[in-house]
């Protein structure tokens, strides 16, 4: 892996693209789907270092490797790929365990974890998510005001309205300062606790999520619908 464009210590985005993407069908791993002829690892990494990421570790399925390899020929930015785990919390973790282990990402201080089916994330959320744990912050999640109307339902009552006001729909890319994530995620292991998402592993110490605004853009492929949308917005130039 060559030295970042960027700067000595560069910004790292941790890539998850291990799932296999059931719900969108194919025979193909989600995240080396296309759209317009372009996989969506290969977009999600474009996007990662127009905002500034200057490596990124992409954790794929095991078996998969030399098919990630050729859909990032052409990355910006060096890319390493390592294997996942069973969760997504574990997946994670092994690429952090590549990030120690590797001596010239000695000096990064920040680390982003993206989803990969997140592939037109604005390089603007990217910016913003970096500015802020810069200035500080320990955990920062880009995210979007809810817009649905939301009913929270119970088991043996009936349904009830949920204020949406107070709620937010999370995106990645999220980013850290390294210390947090690495120690973070070694308490998970050591207690045998699982989590949703990054920020989740943070509180779990006692870190304060700071919030930036997310974009409409970094919509998550998750189904057919999701690419057919994904299809019309770039043939009309909107993504």
């Amino acid at each position: 892996m060559g030295e970042s464009p960027h700067t000595a210590a560069p910004v790292v985005a941790i890539v998850v693209a291990a799932g296999s993407g059931s719900r969108l069908g194919g025979e193909h791993p989600k995240a080396l789907r296309e759209v317009a002829g372009v996989p969506l690892v290969a977009r999600s990494v474009h996007q990662l270092a127009a905002g500034g990421v200057g490596v990124c570790i992409v954790v794929v399925a095991a078996g998969t490797e030399d098919a990630f390899e050729a859909a990032l020929g052409d990355a910006p930015v060096p890319c390493a790929i390592v294997a996942g785990g069973a969760e997504r919390q574990h997946s994670v973790a092994n690429g952090l365990a590549l990030l120690d282990l590797h001596g010239g990402l000695a000096g990064a201080e920040v680390v982003l974890v993206h989803d990969a089916a997140r592939a037109f994330v604005p390089p603007d959320v990217v910016v913003r998510v970096i500015a802020a744990v810069r200035a500080g912050a320990d955990a920062v999640v880009p995210a979007l005001p809810v817009a649905d109307t939301i009913r929270e339902v119970t088991d043996d009552g009936p349904s009830a309205l949920v204020d949406r006001s107070s709620l937010r729909a999370v995106q990645t890319p999220q980013g850290f300062a390294r210390a947090v994530l690495l120690d973070a995620h070694e308490a998970l292991e050591e207690s045998g606790t699982l989590v949703t998402d990054d920020a989740a592993a943070a509180e779990y110490l006692g870190h304060e999520v700071t919030l930036v605004a997310g974009a409409r853009e970094a919509f998550k492929v998750t189904d057919p619908f999701d690419l057919v949308i994904a299809e019309a917005l770039v043939a009309r130039g909107q993504l």
